[in-house]
């Protein structure tokens, strides 16, 4: 499939007419053919308009249906083969290797969300029997969950296929039976059109209605804004910085009719090392912590940026078996010429923090957009003090918390923001500590892990990538695993709704056959 330069709109193929564009090759540092044509406010709004047509038409369709084109979506991005893994290398500077992984994974998400849609859990389906005998009587109520209209997507820029067009933000969107239209990342113009065209294949083979999926492409952030604006979106999927995440939220919310925006944002991810797993193989995780830190080039959401435990011998330890580890670690390109000039812009400015002291440096040697890993370290009272040193640097980049005691940890703890994950290293004569930090840990991440790194998130049913602010927009939600779906739904009751006009979910000879909860109790799927 060849790369055109031009988005989708509905069912049609177009080159937009504004400002042209190009993807750009970080580790060559040059812009990469075709211009890619941007689209006008009136391509925006056409898009938008065919979603907002297409919602009846594609949440009336039968839930096989639904899940067969998911299934499909997945197919056709495989067929792409390895045209579309060589272009997300130039246009991201990661390897093949990784892409590759993060095919599996954009196909796995898009098969696990086709099997929700089939069981039909997610409707929540929910039936409390007329009481006509009650003083007062009850009426007969039954509630199901609707999908809440058109979502806007945007792409995010350090996963060119999972976090993208075809990402869990789309594929949880379509789950739930809501139309999207995705704002293609800049930083991969050419991989968004690839997907995006297997997309439009797909919804074509499937008899989805026009309008189903678009993929628009624009240039700064106007045509963000003009997305999040338009009265036809219902909801935003979101990944990127704090201040993009932010920006978005306070448009939506100053909407005539506020919408929900489920941002992704910014997470430094503390790991604790607590005495006794430091006292029995401290070199090991060492080892283990700079492959994590460095891996992708630091350019994960769940980069593990703080490293915490008790000032001492073993933690000394640590730092000097970390500081050799990262040494021997080549300088990796970075995704963006931008997301470069921000990390080495960051990493000047922690030249003149007070009390910060810089324990090693990675090889400055690399090709391009190269990053040079950096570990640092500082006692607690100079965190504590420092708001910046909370401030997440997009990169490999980590800052070690020598603290005095166990108090201090707790101090620590407290004082943190809201992030993605927390990681605990502990044996059983940590367990005291561990259980202390435990409850702490609860209020302030979406996933606590032990004896691990973050940087690897399993899409599956248990998992939350989520957390308090500034982690997300909304701590309520998760952008990866099953339940990703419930932020496109809204429940709906219908009460003493005659028999025949009762969706199939709640009719009484549960036609879909799912599980559903009558009168308090879960009642197993029949026909």
């Amino acid at each position: 499939m060849n790369i055109s330069g031009e988005m989708i709109i509905g069912q049609r193929i177009v080159r937009g007419s504004g400002k042209a564009i190009h993807a750009f090759d970080p580790a060559r540092k040059l812009d990469l053919e075709p211009a890619f044509g941007t689209a006008t406010p009136e391509d925006l709004a056409h898009a938008c308009q065919l979603a907002d047509a297409a919602v009846e038409p594609y949440r009336a369709l039968p839930l096989e249906q639904r899940a067969t084109f998911l299934e499909t979506i997945a197919q056709r991005i495989l067929d792409l083969g390895p045209a579309l893994i060589e272009r997300a290398a130039q246009e991201s500077g990661l390897p093949v290797a990784r892409l590759e992984g993060e095919r599996g994974r954009t196909v796995n998400q898009l098969r696990l969300f086709a099997k929700v849609v089939r069981d039909g859990h997610f409707l929540e389906a929910t039936l409390d029997s007329a009481l006509p005998e009650r003083t007062p009587p009850r009426p007969d109520l039954r509630m199901r969950k609707i999908p809440v209209g058109p979502v806007a997507v945007f792409g995010a820029s350090n996963f060119p296929l999972a976090f993208s067009v075809a990402g869990g933000d789309t594929a949880s969107a379509l789950a739930a039976g809501c139309p999207v239209v995705v704002k293609a990342h800049n930083a991969h113009l050419g991989t968004s059109e690839l997907v995006g065209k297997a997309i439009l294949k797909a919804a074509l083979d499937c008899g989805m209605p026009e309008g189903v999926f678009s993929l628009i492409i624009g240039e700064g952030n106007q045509i963000g804004g003009d997305l999040v604006s338009h009265p036809a979106i219902q909801a935003v999927g979101f990944t990127g910085s704090r201040a993009g995440g932010i920006a978005l939220t306070q448009i939506a919310n100053r909407r005539k009719q506020p919408i929900p925006v489920f941002a992704e944002m910014s997470s430094i991810n503390p790991v604790y090392l607590l005495p006794g797993a430091l006292a029995q193989g401290g070199s090991k995780l060492a080892g283990a912590f700079v492959d994590s830190l460095t891996l992708g080039v630091g350019q994960f959401c769940t980069n593990p940026g703080l490293m915490i435990g008790l000032a001492g011998a073993e933690f000394d330890a640590f730092r000097d078996a970390a500081a050799t580890a990262l040494g021997l670690k080549t300088a990796g390109t970075m995704l963006t010429a931008g997301i470069h000039q921000a990390y080495t812009g960051a990493i000047g400015k922690r030249a003149g923090i007070e009390g910060l002291t810089l324990v090693a440096r990675g090889s400055a040697e690399g090709a391009g957009c190269a990053a040079q890993a950096a570990l640092y370290r500082c006692d607690a009272a100079t965190f504590l003090a420092n708001p910046a040193l909370e401030e997440e640097i997009f990169g490999p980049v980590s800052l070690m918390i020598a603290c005095r005691d166990q108090d201090e940890i707790l101090a620590v703890t407290r004082h943190l923001e809201g992030q993605l994950t927390a990681t605990v290293h502990a044996v059983e004569s940590d367990h005291a500590l561990a259980g202390a930090l435990l409850p702490l840990l609860e209020r302030k991440v979406g996933r606590i892990l032990f004896n691990g790194f973050p940087t690897g998130v399993e899409v599956s049913y248990a998992m939350v990538h989520g957390g308090p602010f500034p982690a997300t927009s909304d701590p309520r939600s998760t952008s990866v695993g099953a339940t990703a779906i419930e932020r496109f739904l809204r429940p709906v009751c219908y009460q003493d709704v005659p028999a025949g006009l009762l969706p199939e979910a709640l009719k009484d000879d549960n036609p879909l056959g799912i599980v559903r909860l009558i009168d308090g109790e879960l009642k197993l799927a029949s026909k």
